[in-house]
């Protein structure tokens, strides 16, 4: 019964994770204007995600923007929006293959070397959807901080790490480890 629990567990964690996934795939917020420099006070703040570019006045009005053209984006932009779509796509995979897997349910309780196997299958594709969020973010994070630190980069020109990517590593980190839960027992 013990491992019941640690799959129930496991599952849970991986579901928020697949959740957050979600949502730090449809936040606009990857990268933020900074307000490091010269400039104390400033009128609009710049926000950059993987589908729009949005503008937050100081009155509260918010406008965004969808990129017109996928071709014209960066190749960091389409690879990220490439690598979150996958990892949606793989947790809703794994969280069907995960239900039917799992040992309080059920579903083919007739052959439980079978659904051992399938749970095990969907928590290694919560491994790889949390990987794949975790290889996006990480490498987005990593390009904002090289521009940020380019000395040709003006100061008020700059970004900083945006909630969307914090939210991104929280839910890879839930999904790898419920993964993990799920694929160990």
């Amino acid at each position: 019964m013990a491992n019941s629990g640690l799959q129930l567990l496991g599952y849970f964690l991986a579901l928020g994770g697949w959740v957050g996934i979600i949502a730090s795939t449809a936040l606009p917020q990857w990268k933020q204007s900074s307000y490091a420099g010269d400039a104390i006070i400033t009128a609009v703040g710049l926000y950059e995600g993987l589908w729009m570019s949005c503008a937050s006045q100081s009155t509260g009005q918010v406008q965004c923007k969808l990129y017109d053209s996928l071709l014209a984006l960066d190749g960091h932009i389409q690879s990220a929006r490439a690598l979150m779509v996958v990892a949606v796509l793989l947790g809703f995979v794994a969280m069907v293959l995960s239900v039917v897997g799992m040992k309080a349910t059920r579903v083919g309780d007739s052959n439980p070397t079978a659904k051992s196997r399938v749970a095990i299958s969907g928590g290694a594709l919560f491994l790889l959807a949390g990987l794949c969020t975790l290889t996006a973010v990480s490498w987005y994070a990593t390009l904002v901080t090289q521009e940020f630190f380019n000395p040709s980069t003006p100061v008020n020109a700059r970004y900083e790490f945006g909630p969307a990517l914090f939210v991104g590593w929280a839910s890879a980190g839930l999904a790898m480890l419920g993964g993990s839960f799920l694929a160990a027992t």
